[in-house]
């Protein structure tokens, strides 16, 4: 922040914001102190109020220094008063700070003078939650709603802690001004097809304090795009919208923006100056990014129901990643660092969409710059998840604002592509999870079309022209408007979209996974791996069923359902060494929450182009879920601290733009090749069969020449196991394992895939491989050359703590020798990656 001047005048103030625990977590704040006085124009002036605060408890019995942002929790740890909080069972141990009230208060010398200033405002951009504001012992406001301007899961999840938080966890200034004030300032560039033109709608919001009508002239630039337009205004007194509508002229190419892997990401940089009365200038700057969003729902030949499908600047897109939570329990320490490192995790693991999910927050500003930069198209859930919320009139108004602030602030996002008025709440009510009496069901159908359709869909589709909105996720989209806006099965296949998760059938047999339009939530839990668990635990813990293993587990019998599904195709640990048995069995639970996220996502990726038994045209696969928000098992797949899990680097292959899938129905084998390119592509596929105990291939086939064509899903081959095993020098299921890959002019163009044809536990041949690795140098990248003397499944490279990600990993190492890449994320030197470096594979622990 700029340095302030020296003060001509100053005047003492002191603040107190008093926090109180309460179980529910939503709130805004905007606090004037409207002081009148004629003074000169000028920009207005900002104090900043971050920094050194001081904080006691209920009783005064606890009195210690409170940095702003920040939360009650981070200062008791910054001053030794606790341990790290996800440190062991510290969850339970400091229960006490969330049932204390706590009590922010500054003393401060405003460096100007009020008395020539118009308006006062006090801005507190983030109030957890419930609170009392008093300025000089005077209270001038009240909070209790977090999400207005000023998060739920802090009360824990089945993946996260419990940590109700409280403190003031954005910025808090002083701000002066005369005449007028700029308070938002939002856009929305919207494609007008018949004329076939851009336009940019922008809208500015002032709170005009001078007494008489302000003229001026607003001049909005965007240099490259050719475009300078200046109007006039006019702003009476009081609170004022000012819309302008700008056209792009047609003899000006525009660069659209398209998602990850569909196109570059082009922006434009705009400034819009208003000049007003009085020299008063007041200039803002961003950058803009064009393009169009549809949600295609329409009859499908062969089908009943309806599509459910994004278009992005026209072109179908099939939307696969992940679902986001916070990065932290600590909203203050997630970084700029933290999140450049998650979102670009994101994009290098070949996905383009993420669903911040209802559940957790609004993220900040740099998450969804960030986004619309990298191309990671965004799912954006209202904050409100798997509850029946109230509709009294505090309440409403209360979430109105919420949305209102929520949608200004959020809608000039290209990566923002659809609204989804709440999470699994239409699916809640209809499939009754709360044991709700039928003869009151129509009043909570009647509250919920209250609170989602009239008041949050209303305000959604007055503020925003530029996406769609679904009321809920799941739900079936058209089919629920049809029904009254919920739907008697809002999981259906042939409508909207739909959460699966069925953790005791295998995982291995596709034909347990609904053949839906768009799966949006679904997953396995794996454990986070033994370097990040290590950092929070002790010896005693280290063992699958410890204390802190079972307490870790926040998901109802899911350490038990991570080893039923890995027991159908896999050995249990069996070593007599404890600590051995506990870092097998962490690393066993990922390759299964690899193999199962792998198996369900590529029965969507092939669904995409056909109907089967009247389902499929699936277009979409967001797994659950992207992080995690502290080192416990979950369904991450990314740790806590961005490190890569096995499944993460599965992701990397299977959502490849161009990508063979195998399978098998009724003991045919079929290979399916996925195409998210824009361009059909003449090229062949390989299959390869080996035995397990050889690294030599026992038989070989490459196709004829075929066209793959874009953004399609097709079979490629198709041949009885009988046939191929027969074929391949009389291979056995138990003995032999096939691979395959698509190339084009003999360069390798998908990842190489493989599919088991008997689970890993029943394979012949299979034997201990030795893999040596030697690490080299190249600039800033790691070379790691590794020699195998044997086929190797699930080859696991790890360097402990190091932060960093490999080019591959969990990989089928058939060949005898392979090269992966080290990128490290921090500078590191070849003798720790030695130090810390461990290899294993399955035969490690058979």
């Amino acid at each position: 922040m700029a340095s302030q001047p020296a003060p001509r005048s100053v005047a003492f103030r002191s603040l107190q914001i008093s926090g109180a625990p309460v179980p529910k977590m939503r709130l805004q704040l905007l606090l004037l102190l409207a002081l009148c006085g004629a003074g000169p124009a000028a920009a207005a002036l900002r104090f900043s109020l971050r920094g050194n605060w001081r904080l006691c408890n209920g009783n005064g019995s606890l009195e210690l220094p409170g940095a702003v942002p920040g939360c009650v929790h981070s200062a008791l740890f910054q001053r030794g008063l606790i341990q790290d909080s996800y440190y062991r069972f510290n969850d339970l141990n400091y229960r006490w700070v969330s049932l204390d009230n706590w009590t922010y208060s500054k003393e401060f010398k405003i460096p100007f003078e009020i008395s020539k200033w118009q308006k006062v405002n006090l801005v507190l951009e983030g109030v957890d939650t419930v609170s009392k504001i008093l300025f000089n012992k005077v209270t001038i406001g009240e909070t209790d709603n977090m999400f207005n301007r000023y998060e739920q899961c802090s009360f824990s999840w089945d993946w996260g802690p419990s940590f109700p938080t409280q403190g003031i966890w954005k910025d808090v200034r002083i701000e002066a001004y005369n005449i007028c004030h700029l308070n938002y300032f939002t856009f929305s560039p919207i494609y007008d097809k018949s004329a076939q033109q851009w336009n940019l709608e922008i809208e500015s919001t002032f709170d005009v304090v001078s007494s008489k009508p302000v003229d001026g002239q607003v001049i909005i630039a965007i240099p490259k795009l050719q475009t300078q337009q200046t109007y006039n205004i006019e702003l009476q007194p009081g609170k004022r919208i000012v819309e302008l509508f700008v056209n792009i002229s047609k003899n000006i190419t525009v660069e659209t923006w398209w998602p990850h892997g569909h196109g570059n990401q082009t922006g434009y940089n705009m400034t819009v100056l208003f000049e007003l009365d009085g020299g008063l200038n007041i200039e803002k700057s961003a950058k803009v990014y064009f393009r169009t969003v549809e949600l295609i729902e329409e009859p499908i030949k062969g089908s009943p129901g309806l599509s459910f499908y994004f278009k992005i600047n026209g072109f179908p897109i099939f939307l696969k990643g992940s679902n986001w939570i916070p990065a932290d329990s600590f909203q203050d320490r997630v970084t700029s660092e933290l999140l450049q490192l998650l979102l670009q995790s994101v994009v290098d693991a070949n996905m383009n969409t993420l669903r911040v999910w209802g559940g957790g927050i609004y993220e900040q500003d740099e998450f969804y710059e960030l986004c619309d930069e990298l191309g990671i198209m965004v799912w954006q859930d209202f904050m409100f998840a798997c509850a029946l919320y109230p509709t009294d009139q505090g309440f409403l108004d209360s979430v109105r604002a919420e949305v209102s602030y929520q949608i200004k602030r959020l809608k000039s996002h290209p990566s923002i592509i659809i609204w989804s008025g709440n999470n699994e709440n239409e699916a809640a009510l209809m499939m009754n999870w709360y044991h709700i009496n039928f003869t009151d069901r129509p009043t909570y159908i009647k509250d919920y079309v209250t609170l989602y359709v009239k008041n949050i869909r209303e305000l959604v589709l007055a503020g925003d022209k530029s996406r769609p909105f679904i009321t809920s996720s799941p739900t079936n989209g058209a089919e629920t408007v049809a029904e009254g806006w919920v739907s008697q099965n809002p999981n259906s296949n042939y409508f909207g979209d739909v959460h699966f998760y069925d953790y005791i059938s295998d995982c291995w047999n596709w034909k347990v996974f609904p053949k839906a339009r768009f799966a949006s939530e679904y997953g396995y839990q794996s454990w986070p791996s033994f370097s990040t668990l290590e950092k929070v635990s002790s010896t005693e813990d280290w063992s699958f069923n410890s204390k802190f293993s079972l307490h870790r587990q926040h998901h109802a019998d899911g350490n038990k359902q991570m080893l039923h599904q890995a027991g159908l195709h896999f050995k249990l640990p069996q070593s007599t060494d404890p600590l051995r048995t506990f870092k097998d069995t962490i690393y066993l639970t990922q390759v299964m929450q690899a193999q199962c996220v792998k198996t369900e996502t590529e029965f969507y990726l092939r669904s995409r182009s056909e109907i089967v038994d009247q389902q499929g045209h699936t277009m979409g696969a967001l797994y659950w879920q992207l992080n995690d928000i502290w080192q416990a098992p979950s369904w991450a797949s990314l740790e806590y601290g961005g490190k890569w899990k096995m499944l993460h680097y599965f992701a990397q292959n299977f959502f490849a733009p161009l990508l063979p899938v195998g399978f098998e129905n009724e003991n045919i084998f079929y290979i399916y090749g996925v195409s998210d390119l824009h361009s059909d592509y003449t090229m062949t596929l390989t299959v390869r069969v080996h035995t397990w105990s050889s690294l030599e291939p026992v038989c070989s086939r490459v196709t004829e020449h075929f066209v793959m064509k874009a953004g399609e899903a097709v079979c490629l081959y198709e041949e009885p196991v009988s046939e191929l095993l027969r074929r391949c020098g009389n291979c056995t299921r138990e003995s032999c394992v096939v691979s395959f890959y698509l190339s084009a002019d003999h360069e390798l163009l998908s990842p190489t895939n493989y599919h088991f044809l008997s689970s890993l536990k029943e394979a012949m041949g299979l034997c201990k491989a030795q893999i040596t690795v030697v690490i080299s140098q190249q600039g800033d990248i790691f070379v790691f050359d590794l020699e195998t003397s044997a086929v190797a499944p699930f080859v696991w490279l790890d360097v402990g703590s190091i932060p960093g990600r490999f080019s591959d990993n969990g990989f089928l190492m058939t060949e005898k020798t392979r090269t992966i890449l080290f990128y490290p994320w921090e500078p590191t030197s070849k003798s720790e990656l030695e130090q810390s470096f461990r290899v294993t594979s399955l035969t490690d622990i058979y």
